[in-house]
């Protein structure tokens, strides 16, 4: 079995048939059944081998290559649903019914017409499908959509430049959130991360998954980090609590002061003779000292004796000696 990749005129959107025995070249017309009916698409990659177990995956096949009388009605294709819109809108007008006409489909086998629009509320649209009915002579089906399909079947160009993602590949919308955006630190101007439909960017989802991955990753590291650093602050509170301790040891195994000093003088013979010279000039110093402190005291001695003789020559009589000392005098 083989596969191909197609796609479709309305909506303009890629998908995958079974491809039996047609040799289908890129860029080649074709008509392939879908679940509304027979379609027109475009091969955009040749057929390609897939195994026999992928069968029951695939419901849409390849009828035929595009022939002539194809080819013609689909340019009648392209005509009437220009003619039909047309008289939808003025239909719509009439009527003054709130809703938006976006585009209008033909089934390629002319039997069914669908109408798309958008409104906010519910709209009651039984005489205007009674109208387009009676004019065209045709099934009618109104379809109402979101703005995101709007975008859908319109078509455009984005803010990267390329055409939209919905337009050419994304089949599903999933829902967008603002968090998403604020997970990216991206800007919160709606302007900047809305897109054509003015419902924020079908792309913030992308990459969501990346970064809440990112995210654990941080948290996790930093919690590691965390434990690391709480190893270190521990171990450094117990070496600050075993250096006193150490310090106390090696202080009682410093001697003193002073057997320091007398050890290292011991020990330094250069400082012995300083020591010898400052003894010296003392003792030159001191000698008239005591000098002077002899000659004083023989000084006081000789006063003291000067005071007794005349103590004893005041006193006369009562005194011994005091008549001897003063005999002389009276003869």
């Amino acid at each position: 079995m083989h596969t191909v990749k197609v796609r479709l005129r309305k909506p303009r959107r890629v998908f995958t048939f079974k491809c039996e025995d047609i040799q289908l070249n890129r860029d080649e017309s074709c008509i392939v059944e879908t679940e509304r009916g027979k379609e027109w698409g475009i091969c955009l990659l040749p057929p390609e081998p897939c195994p026999e177990e992928m069968r029951s995956r695939y419901s849409m096949r390849v009828v035929r290559r595009a022939n002539v009388k194809d080819e013609d009605t689909f340019n009648w294709l392209e005509e009437e649903e220009g003619r039909a819109k047309g008289i939808c809108q003025r239909k719509i007008r009439e009527r003054e019914l709130p809703m938006k006409l976006v585009d209008v489909e033909y089934t390629f086998d002319k039997r069914k017409i669908i109408f798309y629009f958008t409104a906010d509320d519910r709209v009651d649209f039984r005489e205007l499908v009674r109208d387009l009915a009676h004019d065209l002579r045709a099934r009618i089906e109104l379809r109402h959509i979101q703005v995101r399909d709007e975008a859908k079947m319109v078509g455009g160009l984005g803010g990267c430049g390329r055409e939209l993602c919905c337009t050419t590949w994304l089949e599903d919308f999933k829902p967008i959130s603002m968090r998403m955006a604020k997970k990216q630190n991206l800007s919160l101007n709606p302007s900047k991360i809305s897109g054509q439909c003015g419902r924020l960017l079908c792309c913030l989802s992308y990459e969501n998954d990346q970064y809440e991955v990112m995210k654990r990753r941080s948290r996790q590291q930093q919690v590691e980090r965390e434990e690391v650093k709480s190893v270190e602050d521990r171990s450094a509170r117990s070496e600050e609590r075993s250096r006193p301790q150490q310090d106390d040891r090696d202080n009682r195994d410093k001697p003193r002061e002073g057997q320091r000093e007398r050890s290292n003088t011991e020990r330094s013979p250069k400082r012995a003779p300083r020591t010898e010279k400052r003894d010296d000039k003392p003792a030159q110093q001191n000698r008239p000292a005591q000098e002077t402190k002899s000659q004083d005291k023989g000084d006081g001695s000789k006063r003291r004796r000067r005071r007794r003789g005349r103590g004893r020559g005041r006193g006369g009589d009562d005194k011994p000696g005091g008549a001897a000392v003063g005999a002389p005098g009276k003869e």
